[in-house]
């Protein structure tokens, strides 16, 4: 055949239609380690036959290594008409693996003690990928004008007053930024760091840059998270609970192009002022002051825990907003929701018991320093006091939820009370030491 009419008909060979596959196998993509369950998940979105065995194949010889039985058919998922679990734990040495059966062959996975090492740090692409201020990710500079405040006439601040809140993270896709979830998101980072140190590298500037600097990157990440949360946080009597609103999602833009609130670059920032607020037809459901200062706590006093053997001043700052931030979470008991202004689209949370028993635990680790009298009366008693008011995270056993309306849909003080508190024991008629 003519060199040149084979040329011609290589792009049309391209777009040639493929037949789309009939069943797929989901495998573990980080792979799995020797001595863990290791299943695969084969799937059809039509029941047309039932699979009675798999074969596990060595990827690089591309022979068979294993044969196992497919099992029942466990019916439908999803989109899916029939699935099958493809059970291969039995199977421990270490290579490169793919998984077939008659009409679906998996990805190629890895079996090794080590298939989980860098994990921890990948998953802080995308909080770097979230900075506001600098992003090392866009490496450039973005949202530097934040912003005018709302609601903080009671606390002495005017309407539309600036106040620099520069920096955290932006919520998700978006450009928001809320107290809320940056002070769960911080008070994770370090806990992630306290318990499992060894699993994190460094291989990051603290602004997200590449390059060491003799820190932890998880570290570094959560001292992004604290800073902002200290300019939200700037006096004793001052606190904010959010950057922007709703109108955030009228348009795509650039995040260096935002001009959504009609006041040049500047972006809205809301006070916790522990009352609903309004800024549009709609009303959130605010009744206190308790669920965003007590996460605030909580990660200023895990903070000054983790900072004090290498940054005692930072740590010392760090311990002061602790307290100020616990006061703070008591002024008006109850829980603070996001305000919006052109749709019903808040963060509905109405629990706050859980961000108390957090809140008291990590202040009770935190009089535990060198230096700080430990109250055990105060701190660890309000702990499990609290603890008692919400023994069951309050969404189990229900079916729906409104939106983040138990936020953080988990209780971390449970488990700090039992790692930290050793010291107490609770019985039925009350606490005893």
């Amino acid at each position: 055949m003519n060199k040149g009419l084979l040329l011609l008909l290589f792009p049309l060979l391209s777009f040639w239609p493929r037949e789309e596959p009939s069943a797929w196998i989901r495998i573990n993509q980080l792979g799995y380690t020797p001595a863990a369950v290791k299943v695969a998940v084969w799937c059809r979105k039509e029941a047309k036959q039932v699979i009675s065995k798999f074969t596990l194949v060595d990827a690089v010889t591309q022979k068979p290594v294993y044969t196992g039985n497919a099992g029942k058919d466990f019916g439908a998922y999803g989109p899916f008409a029939q699935t099958f679990r493809l059970d291969f734990s039995t199977f421990k040495k270490p290579g490169r693996y793919f998984l077939q059966t008659t009409d679906a062959r998996s990805p190629e996975f890895e079996i090794g003690n080590d298939v989980y090492k860098g994990a921890a740090d990948f998953c802080l692409r995308y909080m770097r990928q979230q900075r506001t201020g600098f992003n090392p990710y866009l490496k450039d500079s973005c949202h530097t004008h934040d912003g005018y405040v709302l609601y903080g006439e009671k606390a002495g601040i005017k309407d539309s007053t600036h106040i620099d809140v520069v920096g955290g993270w932006h919520d998700a896709s978006d450009y928001l930024q809320y107290s809320a979830t940056s002070a769960n998101a911080t008070w994770h980072l370090l806990a992630a760091y306290r318990d499992f140190p060894q699993v994190f590298t460094d291989e990051k500037q603290s602004n997200g840059l590449d390059g060491k600097n003799g820190r932890a990157d998880v570290l570094d990440e959560a001292k992004w998270g604290l800073d902002w949360l200290l300019k939200m946080h700037p006096r004793d009597d001052w606190m904010f609970n959010q950057i922007g609103d709703d109108r955030d999602h009228i348009n795509m833009r650039m995040p260096t192009q935002d001009t959504q609130y009609g006041k040049g670059m500047e972006r809205p920032v809301y006070f916790v002022s522990g009352e609903p607020q309004q800024r549009g037809k709609f009303m959130n459901a605010t009744t206190g002051t308790t669920s965003t200062a007590a996460k605030f706590s909580s990660a200023f006093a895990l903070g000054s825990i983790l900072f004090d053997p290498v940054e005692s001043a930072y740590s010392n700052l760090l311990s002061e907003k602790a307290m100020t931030a616990y006061v703070f979470a008591s002024r008006k008991t109850g829980f603070t929701q996001t305000a919006s202004v052109k749709s019903p689209y808040i963060y509905a949370e109405e629990n706050w018991v859980d961000d108390l028993e957090l809140a008291n635990a990590s202040m009770y680790q935190l009089m535990k320093l060198p230096g700080k009298k430990v109250d055990e009366n105060s701190y660890g008693k309000k702990a499990f006091e609290s603890s008692r008011l919400e023994p069951v995270t309050t969404w189990l056993g229900k079916d729906t939820a409104r939106h983040y309306q138990w936020y953080p849909f988990i209780n971390p003080g449970h488990y700090e009370i039992a790692k930290q508190i050793k010291g107490f024991r609770i019985e039925k008629r009350g606490l005893k030491k």
